[in-house]
């Protein structure tokens, strides 16, 4: 059911802590996400090796050793519950029984250790969104798109009981524009493609995770906005353009909960904060513990207002103590039970605001994750009318707030980063109101052989 959100899911910014969400989300076991407990979130994926019919049986006994390794650490540890995610390579959605044989195996040994020993947990799992193989995409039809529905569809009936994707629409012309700093570009990759293929995809997904027992939890601009965070960080593009694609990308993750999705959000999606204050769903983060997998400059403030909290994904990388899953669990698990505790003795509040205010004055990615920063963009950001106009908005509430927050030294930036507020509102000002006279204005600086308009509505 299409779902419009008019105001934000809050009324105070007190409330707008983590652990808890206007519209938590319950499991069938009973295990409550948002419901007043943050709860780690562990991924974990194969090490570097083919995937094939032929080592299967390899893969599936690293895998055992894995869920099996994090389930006796967190029962050992009394973790209350936890959340595993399954994050699949490309070729176990292109071949739909590879995929959904590993879901079962996951979420059979995570009902034995519930059954067992009480330990209660949750197993999202999320397929590839592999439509990106074929060049240019074919986003709506073909072998590939079926597939990626029958890897929903089964791990729903194997007992996931949260369906997520990394979607990809509008990455054939969002790497080009990150890479050339171009927001005109990005706003036409997030905006228009995007938002689009979100509202069509989610649609699938809500349909065939709700008619086989699992729910659908949300996506991500991962590939999209951490993109531009990975780039910022090595220096190929300002961090400031990455924190305003940051903010620009809230309306094509959002747009998976208008089409029906229920949260959590996925953990790398950084603008759930966001998605979190309009809609009001549970999210998942990821920040200091997710070193593992990638660095960042939002250790702490990524914290702030999760309610799962996850370490991206990591391999089995044997370590003095364990195998670097087991070893993420424990971490998660301490992460946690700190906050959980804070929150309990009435100090949810000041450890919020102690997470966030250690991170945000250093970098524009992490002040735009601010929780009233977010508070306050959000109430603007929700003015807007259509996904399209969410995304223009939104960059253009980036580049406002950054701005005013260097004027107050709120945030610091590199001296040689400040003229590009300027260039970014100068783009942003050449952008129409309307989409389609964006999109024809626009064509003729595509590169139209690396997309099919068709597929995203386009003539």
């Amino acid at each position: 059911m299409a779902k419009t959100f008019e105001k934000l899911a809050y009324n105070s910014l007190n409330d707008f802590v983590y652990g808890s969400a206007p519209n938590p989300v319950k499991c069938k076991n009973g295990m409550v996400i948002g419901g007043g407990e943050i709860y780690p979130e562990l991924n974990f994926t194969l090490p570097a090796m083919e995937v094939t019919a032929s080592n299967m049986p390899e893969i599936k006994e690293i895998y055992s050793e894995m869920i099996n390794g994090v389930l006796k650490r967190a029962k050992e540890l009394y973790a209350p519950g936890i959340v595993v995610e399954f994050e699949m390579l490309p070729e176990m959605t292109l071949v739909p029984e590879w995929g959904i044989e590993v879901n079962n195996l996951l979420r059979n040994a995570m009902s034995e250790y519930e059954a067992k020993y009480g330990l209660k947990s949750a197993l999202r799992s999320t397929p590839g969104d592999v439509r990106e193989f074929k060049r240019p995409p074919v986003m709506r039809s073909g072998e590939i798109f079926n597939n990626l529905l029958k890897t929903i569809e089964g791990s729903a009936k194997g007992g996931a009981d949260f369906i997520a994707i990394e979607s990809t629409g509008g990455k054939e012309i969002h790497d080009d524009a990150l890479v050339n700093a171009d927001l005109t570009k990005v706003i036409f990759a997030l905006g228009v493609m995007g938002t689009r293929d979100i509202k069509f995809l989610w649609e699938h997904i809500v349909q065939i995770a709700g008619a086989n027992g699992a729910q659908a939890a949300g996506d991500t601009a991962c590939g999209f906005a951490n993109t531009a965070m990975v780039l910022a960080h090595k220096g190929f593009i300002p961090n400031v353009f990455a924190a305003v694609v940051r903010v620009a990308s809230v309306a094509r993750t959002l747009a998976a909960y208008e089409a029906g999705a229920v949260g959590p959000n996925k953990d790398c999606g950084y603008e759930g904060v966001y998605c979190k204050a309009i809609a009001g769903v549970p999210i998942a983060m990821e920040g200091k513990s997710a070193a593992c997998a990638h660095l960042s400059a939002v250790g702490n403030i990524a914290a702030a207002v999760a309610d799962l909290w996850s370490n991206e994904s990591v391999a089995p990388v044997r370590l003095l103590s364990d195998i670097a899953p087991v070893v993420s669990i424990e971490q998660l698990i301490y992460d946690c039970r700190l906050m959980n505790v804070a929150k309990q003795k009435g100090y949810g509040i000041t450890f919020r605001d102690f997470l966030a205010d250690s991170d945000s004055k250093l970098d524009p990615q992490a002040y735009i994750l601010r929780p009233d920063v977010v508070f306050e963009l959000s109430k603007e950001l929700i003015k807007a009318k259509t996904p399209f106009l969410k995304t223009k908005a939104g960059a253009k509430l980036a580049v406002d707030a950054i701005r005013k927050a260097v004027d107050n030294k709120e945030v610091f930036i590199a001296e040689r980063e400040k003229n590009w507020l300027d260039i970014m509102d100068d783009q942003l000002a050449a952008i129409p109101d309307d989409e389609e006279k964006f999109w024809h204005q626009i064509k003729g600086e595509l590169e139209l052989d690396k997309f099919i308009p068709a597929e995203y509505e386009l003539d």
